[in-house]
Formats: structure tokens, C-alpha cells, sequence
């Protein structure tokens, strides 16, 4: 039976504070243990307007100064994430971690003036044939109220256990009229400055290349959030629930295209290469 434990932090933790403790720390690898149950939450967190509009000018947000962008309360929550991976309980590693899959549920919209009390949970993993595969599912309350909740799939691979893998294929959407995005080498500096998710792969092209990458990577949830920023015309303030996959790694600078289609009660839509061919990232938006 998996070990549980509770943290009820007083303060939001600085992601500066635990990359140190991530880059710098040593951890042996997966034990290949269960992984333990863990449940963090800090209550009465407050939000700022500046650091609100920073990451909706990034993303590509139009920021009222009141109404959250839908996938701005992450940012929030992943500090939970980065805390999670430091415990010692965790005996492998957060850097080359992949993030493979992330869903967002907005129940109502949310405002900058607000005061939430956040939540996360380590609970399930299990072995697949690329590695230890687990979840992490946030949720964020406001007096009480669920508001927002998110469900984040990691992946630790295992060496040994990676299958080599065929390419994705982009889904059944008209590309015709695709949007053409070009991404700028300090893309991955400006969105760690709104964020403050630090993680040296998406900063720089030297510190990139200790980890194994011969350009510096966007953040995938920098790509889910530049993608919703784009369809929130259709999304407005309606309650819903977007999902991502992350496909193949972006890398910086480069060129992409995006487009999306509306599919029975869905809208559809995808972040592909340059041209059109492969996916980065695949989603889709259901209204609640």
C-alpha cells in the first residue's frame, strides 16, 4: 500500500527556491516503488494584475484587468507540481520528465481580485511500455466553490522500457486556412519571467544542451495557452473543459501553424510544423 502524506503550506513556494533544489539535488532514480499519495494545498493565494498581464501578453490573452485567462490558474498550481517532485519520497528526478497530456476544467470564470485556496494530489501511477506514467489533478476553490481543476499526465522513462515510437499524425481538420506563428529564441525567457517556471531547457541554447537538446524548447504549457488565447472568441466566458496531448517537442526559434474546426459539439484544434504536416500539440474544447 502506497505511503500518504499532507503538506498545508502558509505561503506559495518560490519555483525559483525549488529549481535549485531540483537542479542541484541528487536523487537516485525510480525505486521502483509505488509512488506515495501526496496531497499539498495553500490556502488564501492571491493574484497580482501586473504579473496577470505579463502572462496573458506572452500567450496572447486580451487581459480586461479582471477576467483570468483559463489556463493562468496552472501557473499557479504547478508550483504545487515542482514541490511535489522535491519530496523525498519521489526518489527520480523532475528534469527530463515529459509532460504528456493536460485538462482544464473552468466552472465558472475567475477574476485577478479573487482569493483561491489551491490543491494537489499525487495519486495514481502505473507502468506502461515508455515508463512510469502518473497524474497530478489540481483544484482551486473560492469560498468553497470549485472554480477550476486541471489533470496533468507525467511520464519518467525508463531506460530500457522506451519503445521506439512512429511519428504523429495531425487529426481530421482543414488546414487550408491554417495561421501561420513564428516563435522567437527568447520566447522561452519571457514566458519564464511571467510563469516564473524556470526550467533551463526553454531559456537558453547553452543550458539546453547539458540536457540533451540542440535548440531550447518551448514550454508545452506556453503552447496550450498561446492555442486557447486564439479560440477564446469561441470559448468567452462559458464554463468548459479544454484538453491537450503534447505530440512532438517545439523548439525555438522556429515557425508553426495552427487552425481550428468546429466537430459536432466540439471545437477541435491543433498546433502543428511549419507545414502542416506534424503535430505539436492536439486539443479540444467541450462545453459543460
Amino acid at each position: 500500500m502506497s505511503k500518504e502524506y499532507c503538506i498545508d503550506l502558509k505561503a506559495m513556494p518560490s519555483l525559483f527556491s525549488l529549481y535549485r533544489k531540483i537542479f542541484f539535488g541528487r536523487k537516485p532514480g525510480w525505486d521502483e516503488q509505488p509512488l506515495p499519495v501526496i496531497k499539498i494545498s495553500s490556502p488564501n493565494v492571491t493574484l497580482t494584475k501586473d504579473k496577470v498581464a505579463q502572462y496573458a501578453k506572452v500567450c496572447g490573452f486580451e487581459f480586461d484587468g479582471q477576467v483570468l485567462p483559463p489556463t493562468y490558474l496552472y501557473v499557479m498550481v504547478f508550483r504545487l507540481h515542482a514541490l511535489t517532485f522535491t519530496h523525498n519520497a519521489i526518489t527520480f528526478p523532475l528534469l527530463g520528465m515529459i509532460h504528456l497530456k493536460n485538462s482544464i476544467t473552468l466552472h465558472r470564470p475567475t477574476s485577478v481580485t479573487e482569493n483561491y485556496d489551491l490543491q494537489c494530489s499525487l495519486t495514481t501511477s502505473q507502468m506502461t511500455d515508455s515508463g512510469l506514467e502518473f497524474e497530478l489533478v489540481s483544484k482551486v476553490f473560492v469560498d468553497g466553490e470549485l472554480v477550476w481543476e486541471s489533470l496533468s499526465t507525467y511520464l519518467y522513462r525508463i531506460e530500457g522500457k522506451a519503445k521506439r515510437m512512429r511519428p504523429p499524425k495531425g487529426c481530421d481538420i482543414n488546414w487550408e486556412s491554417a495561421q501561420a506563428w513564428s516563435l522567437s529564441e527568447d520566447l522561452g525567457r519571457r514566458y519564464a519571467k511571467a510563469s516564473g517556471d524556470y526550467n533551463l531547457i526553454h531559456l537558453h541554447p547553452v543550458l539546453s544542451k547539458r540536457f540533451g537538446f540542440d535548440r531550447v524548447l518551448a514550454h508545452g504549457m506556453w503552447s496550450k495557452g498561446r492555442c486557447v488565447a486564439e479560440i477564446m472568441p469561441y470559448i468567452a466566458e462559458k464554463p468548459c473543459k479544454i484538453d491537450v496531448a503534447f505530440k512532438l517537442p517545439l523548439f525555438m526559434p522556429g515557425n508553426v501553424s495552427f487552425a481550428a474546426e468546429r466537430q459536432q459539439d466540439e471545437l477541435v484544434f491543433e498546433l502543428r510544423d511549419q507545414k502542416g504536416r506534424r503535430p505539436h500539440l492536439t486539443g479540444k474544447v467541450s462545453f459543460l
